[in-house]
């Protein structure tokens, strides 16, 4: 249980820094349009810190075993980390106004759409042994 308590509160952290971020850089750069920076805040937010607070329920109930959760837990943070990393070069690269080259691009959104496939598998995985359990 300690280890999603921890990881709440270090995704709770990320996504104070996210939410700064994004509203000092966007300042400073002059920048007013929409950018993917405010997505940054927002996923660990809500994906990090309170996916991380309701496994810590489940487990404390009974209803997550540590050894179902031994590899997907850490597949799960591996995407929410590739997903918001994407989400941040994405947001730097808009917020700077750089033109990136199709390829680059390309490896960029491939960046956080493989994140969002660890995400989902892994998302997946804990609601199919949650419902298994109750």
């Amino acid at each position: 249980m300690k280890r999603f308590a921890n990881a709440a509160l270090v995704y709770g952290a990320l996504a104070l820094a996210g939410g700064v971020f994004y509203r000092e850089f966007t300042r400073l750069s002059g920048f007013t349009d929409r950018t993917s920076l405010g997505l940054v805040h927002a996923h660990y937010l809500v994906l990090g810190t309170g996916v991380c607070l309701l496994l810590l329920l489940l487990e404390k109930n009974g209803l997550l075993g540590a050894r179902r959760a031994k590899w997907a837990a850490p597949a799960y943070h591996i995407g929410l980390n590739l997903t918001a990393l994407g989400l941040l070069v994405r947001g730097v690269v808009q917020v700077c106004g750089a033109s990136l080259s199709p390829a680059l691009n390309g490896a960029l959104s491939g960046t956080a759409g493989l994140g969002h496939l660890a995400l989902g598998a892994a998302a997946l995985y804990l609601l199919v042994h949650v419902r298994r359990s109750v």
